[in-house]
């Protein structure tokens, strides 16, 4: 025999629940196989899940749009961030900026590069370079060019806008997940009650593929087993 299984994604709870709902709009109400308040309950219901499953969707797109131009933002700030602080170790290995002067960017002695991977770092690294360049400029220091830190602000200040848009695109996408994810234990009661009455009102009907038929019809999901299909059809 075949064995039912409730909807694991929402797209599958919203088109349980729909097949029941229609019952309602074309059957009168002798006909029907749940009862009128399950009806009004999973109409109502179904509503609001929709309505939260497609506020998700737009949020999702919305971030994922926005992630394609960010991750260009932020390639563009960390090539212009690291050539900015290598240019620099240069002028102070040529002896063209005193190694003490590393200190206004919050740079190591040492002539490395730090880790910019993170957007995090970069944040952090973008800000330090910007104030350390304009602090050593203005005791009197030439400025250094190719690039220019001016440059440099704007790649950094465009990654900064993008960066914090982006945080806000994930917040709200995350609170429409939760909000969706806390309506599912509401939708799988909704829809195994309807199961239940339905297979309780076509309990009798024969043969019993008429049975399962009808119960498809308001959206029930019947799965075989492996192998089983096939013998039962052998049988027949």
């Amino acid at each position: 025999m075949p064995y039912r299984r409730l909807p694991n994604t929402d797209q599958a709870r919203v088109r349980a629940l729909k097949a029941a709902v229609r019952k309602g709009d074309v059957y009168n109400v002798r006909d029907l196989a749940i009862t009128l308040k399950t009806l009004f309950d999973a109409r109502n219901f179904l509503q609001k899940f929709e309505a939260a499953q497609n506020y998700y969707m737009q949020c999702y797109e919305n971030q994922s749009r926005a992630s394609r131009k960010h991750r260009g933002n932020v390639k563009v700030a960390r090539l212009y961030i690291s050539h900015f602080i290598q240019v620099l170790n240069l002028a102070v290995l040529r002896d063209e900026i005193k190694v003490g002067h590393k200190r206004l960017y919050e740079l190591p002695e040492t002539n490395v590069v730090p880790d910019l991977l993170s957007e995090v770092a970069l944040v952090e690294w973008g800000r330090k370079i910007i104030d350390g360049e304009q602090r050593r400029v203005s005791q009197g220091g030439i400025p250094i060019y190719n690039p220019t830190i001016a440059r440099v602000k704007v790649h950094y200040d465009i990654f900064l806008d993008s960066y914090e848009r982006q945080k806000a695109y994930q917040a709200l996408t995350n609170r429409s997940l939760e909000e969706l994810a806390s309506m599912r234990d509401r939708a799988d009661e909704l829809i195994l009650d309807i199961w239940n009455q339905v297979e309780n009102k076509f309990q009798e009907v024969m043969p019993n593929e008429d049975r399962l038929e009808k119960c498809r019809d308001y959206g029930l999901v019947y799965y075989y087993r492996s192998g089983e299909k096939i013998k039962l059809e052998k049988n027949d």
